[in-house]
């Protein structure tokens, strides 16, 4: 195995950003935050899935496997372009800064953005027109499936497809003509809003790489039953004859859930893909390679066994473990994509066959500190147990902030970690970052909160909730100067 060059980042959603219209966005602030990671030695910045979110806002259920997010697009940007003027910004209006609301930015966005699709559309000269063109031709593999579906929820109130007239429900092809002609002015407007969006992000990013900072982006494993891709492409989901799922996806009861967690994505239907050369997943992966410099796969421990919960239960405690196909997968997509760096989320019920899988691909796997420190028994989630080939992280965008997890902590735990290293308890979160960046992972990451010693209120997500979280968002004036010396300080030590 290849040596990985020691490094650290820091995980931070785009939605968390800074901004003037309630929700970071592909402007100034992210460029300035790629630039707080440059000046503090950073070299990985961690995001969340991209991908244009549904009820509840989660990044992990998403209209498309593919599409990106139309809130992120940055209207400042569009008025750099011409397609809006400054006139056009609503005044009387006001966000909070510290949190996503996702009704009152929508309400203030689009309108907004259908102003520039109309502005594009009209007036974008032959050169601008030429790589609207191309990017819809090579992307239309998911942008027509897309675009008409958002056109069609739009035109019904939001319902989910599985609600819709069965004729469009089962994509009878008269109907499906009548609808693309009908709503032909939404679809173009969706496909226009998808280039400005990846547009706009590739930008950025090329910005950061120049800046020595890679994109470590995140894929869900499943995606959402409202979804284009679900409606579209129903071959590839375990649907019975109605698109039903007859099994969705979830996890038993675990740290996060005494009952489990019922996600209810729909799982796949792993012979078809199979059959099929797993074409689907191998365009899935080489579209998140053009955004992302490495990726991580969320929920990896599905890729060789899955946990299938009978559709229509009300908790995932009832279900079943299923292997899945991952050797010929990965197999399949290694041999048309080549070495791609991958990170496995293997964090749940590992068992050999994971950890097999995992290995067979050296991908690196996991650690979470805050996992580590159970007085009761010896954990892997400990330093001296790791290897190179590992991420560490102080938590995730799933876990508590170390500031909230610590405050939780029995004092058995908090005696344990005090016998393990050496922390102040007001500063018990710069405590775990050091040690995350100490290890001999080859990589370590801190979550913003982190950074800040933010406590529980401040937490992005809580597994098994549905709604309520993703709303975290951080102050412009976080990105300070002692944050800065003591990253710069952790890098120089730890030769990160």
């Amino acid at each position: 195995m290849k040596k990985k060059e020691r490094c650290s980042g820091i995980l931070m959603h785009i939605s968390s950003l800074p901004g003037k219209y309630g929700i970071g966005t592909f402007g100034k602030e992210a460029y300035d935050f790629v630039d707080f990671l440059y000046e503090s030695g950073q070299k990985i910045w961690q995001i969340l899935p991209l991908g244009h979110t549904g009820f509840g806002d989660s990044p992990y259920q998403c209209y498309s496997a593919f599409a990106g997010n139309p809130l992120f697009i940055d209207t400042d940007k569009l008025i750099e372009c011409n397609l809006l003027n400054k006139e056009d910004i609503p005044k009387l209006i006001s966000f909070k800064d510290t949190e996503f609301d996702t009704q009152k930015t929508s309400s203030f966005v689009i309108p907004l953005l259908k102003k520039a699709s109309v502005n594009f559309q009209n007036n974008a000269d032959n050169k601008e027109k030429e790589k609207y063109n191309d990017f819809c031709k090579k992307n239309e593999f998911w942008l027509d499936d897309y675009a008409l579906f958002i056109s069609l929820k739009d035109y019904f109130e939001q319902k989910a497809w599985y609600e819709w007239d069965i004729l469009l429900k089962m994509r009878n092809n008269k109907e499906l003509k009548t609808y693309i002609k009908n709503l032909s002015d939404s679809i173009l407007f969706h496909k226009t809003v998808q280039y400005f969006f990846f547009d706009q992000w590739m930008a950025l990013k090329q910005y950061a790489n120049k800046r020595g900072i890679r994109i470590l982006g995140d894929i869900p494993l499943y995606v959402a039953y409202d979804s284009s891709d679900a409606w579209s492409s129903p071959e590839i989901f375990h649907f019975d004859k109605n698109k039903t799922p007859i099994a969705v996806a979830g996890v038993p009861p675990d740290y996060f859930s005494g009952t489990g967690q019922l996600w209810g994505n729909p799982l796949y239907n792993w012979e078809y893909l199979k059959k099929s050369g797993f074409s689907w997943w191998i365009e899935r992966i080489k579209a998140n390679f053009v955004l992302f410099d490495i990726l991580r796969i969320d929920h990896f421990r599905g890729l060789a066994g899955f946990w299938a919960v009978p559709y229509g239960e009300k908790t995932a405690e009832r279900g079943q473990w299923i292997d899945a196909p991952g050797i010929d997968l990965f197999d399949s997509i290694l041999r048309v994509l080549g070495d791609i760096p991958i990170i496995a989320e293997d964090l749940g019920v590992i068992t050999d066959d994971v950890e097999f899988l995992r290995n067979k691909y050296n991908f690196p796997g996991m650690k979470i500190l805050q996992f580590a420190f159970d007085s009761q028994e010896e954990s892997e989630f400990l330093p001296h147990t790791f290897t190179q080939n590992c991420v560490v992280y102080t938590g995730t965008h799933d876990n508590d902030t170390t500031v909230g997890w610590y405050e939780s902590a029995s004092e058995k735990d908090k005696a344990y970690m005090h016998e393990y290293f050496y922390f102040k308890p007001e500063d018990v979160h710069w405590g775990l970052i050091r040690l995350a960046w100490q290890s001999v992972a080859y990589m370590s990451i801190a979550p913003m909160q982190d950074l800040l010693g933010l406590g529980a209120e401040h937490r992005m997500n809580l597994p098994g909730k549905p709604t309520g979280y993703w709303k975290w968002r951080v102050k412009k004036e976080a990105f300070n100067k002692e944050i800065i010396e003591k990253l710069r300080h952790l890098n120089r030590i730890y030769y990160r």
